[in-house]
């Protein structure tokens, strides 16, 4: 700590009394860098919360771009769901740039669309496919159906691994770049599981298990299913897990809605969704600061939003930016920042 503390007024020395011209370097540039970042927040720990929302959850790779650009320290990174696939690629050393490319690959490979997940989207978007596709699709509905009453999940879990093997590498939790939790729900005790250790794809695969859509996995005496059942988006765990500062990116639908609520499905839906929004509430009560991206009322399989939903999370964490470094800093010295360095944000 001493050393930090000389090291600190050394490099305060440097930038604040010595002229610009005679060491030659560009005084933005030095205090971005993420080593003198970290230094000036004096080691402690940043967490970062990724929540659930299927495809909405894409926005999460947009907010780590800004992270990353900005050098925004991240010390230990918790997903849910969606959460945990994009924290997980994120945290085993897939920068954002690679990891759009990557949805990009995998949202036009033959693989994506002929799988489980585009055919629940389309049955959501009917509106915006042709006739052939319509038609296709009622059966499908029809075919969903059926499955649901007889199957734990519409679609079998390996439907989602393909998926989760796309975009990880199979290593240990403990092998990770940044340290990582996944979060999911064990159906039997109805208890929230964390994963620190063991494989990182099966973790997440238990963490993204949306109840009816995908099989819980069967692990030993638990039965796991989506993280987001009771913890949607993961502040609480991430405080746990020792971070002084958490920040948490939440990609719900809108709570409000204009939809007319005529049947028996379409209300229990809804107090569920209700019910869903006051535990999220709850849980962000633990988050220092909350980044929102206007994803609207997507449905959690509308992968093929993907560019806009990226676009979104970019701009709901520039937009809290100066609150971010205000925590990180304080805010009177990321006040004499901006002013000595002119910036405004």
């Amino acid at each position: 700590m001493a050393l930090a503390i000389i090291v600190l007024w050394l490099n305060f020395l440097l930038f604040f009394v010595v002229p610009a011209s005679v060491w030659g370097v560009d005084k933005k540039h030095f205090l971005t860098t993420k080593e003198n970042l970290k230094m000036v927040w004096k080691g402690k720990k940043v967490g970062l919360a990724l929540g659930g929302g299927g495809a909405r959850g894409l926005a999460h790779i947009g907010a780590l771009e800004v992270f990353e650009e900005e050098s925004i320290p991240i010390d230990i990174l918790v997903g849910t769901s969606i959460g945990a696939l994009v924290g997980a690629a994120y945290a085993s050393g897939i920068n954002p740039k690679d990891l759009k490319k990557t949805v990009s690959e995998y949202l036009n490979s033959s693989e994506f669309q002929s799988s489980a997940l585009k055919a629940i989207e389309q049955t959501y978007i009917r509106e915006k496919i042709t006739i052939t596709q319509k038609i296709q699709g009622y059966f499908k509905d029809r075919l969903f159906l059926i499955q649901a009453f007889f199957r734990p999940g519409i679609f079998p879990y390996s439907e989602m691994q393909k998926l989760i093997d796309y975009f990880l590498p199979d290593i240990d939790i403990k092998e990770t770049k940044i340290p990582f939790r996944s979060v999911a729900t064990d159906l039997v005790s109805g208890q929230q599981i964390t994963f620190s250790e063991g494989s990182l794809r099966q973790a997440v695969l238990a963490s993204c298990s949306v109840p009816g859509a995908i099989e819980p996995l069967k692990e030993g005496e638990k039965l796991l299913s989506d993280g987001g059942i009771i913890c949607l988006v993961p502040a609480s765990v991430a405080r746990r897990e020792g971070a002084d500062m958490v920040i948490a990116v939440s990609v719900d639908r809108d709570i409000y809605s204009e939809e007319d609520f005529n049947t028996a499905v379409s209300v229990y839906q809804r107090a569920n969704e209700i019910m869903s929004h006051k535990l999220e509430i709850y849980e962000l009560q633990e988050a220092d600061i909350v980044i929102t991206p206007t994803v609207g009322n997507l449905h959690w399989s509308e992968f093929s939003q993907a560019d806009s939903l990226i676009y979104e999370g970019e701009k709901a964490t520039i937009e809290k930016l100066d609150l971010i470094r205000q925590f990180l800093y304080g805010p009177k010295w990321w006040s004499n920042i901006k002013q000595f360095f002119g910036q405004s944000s």
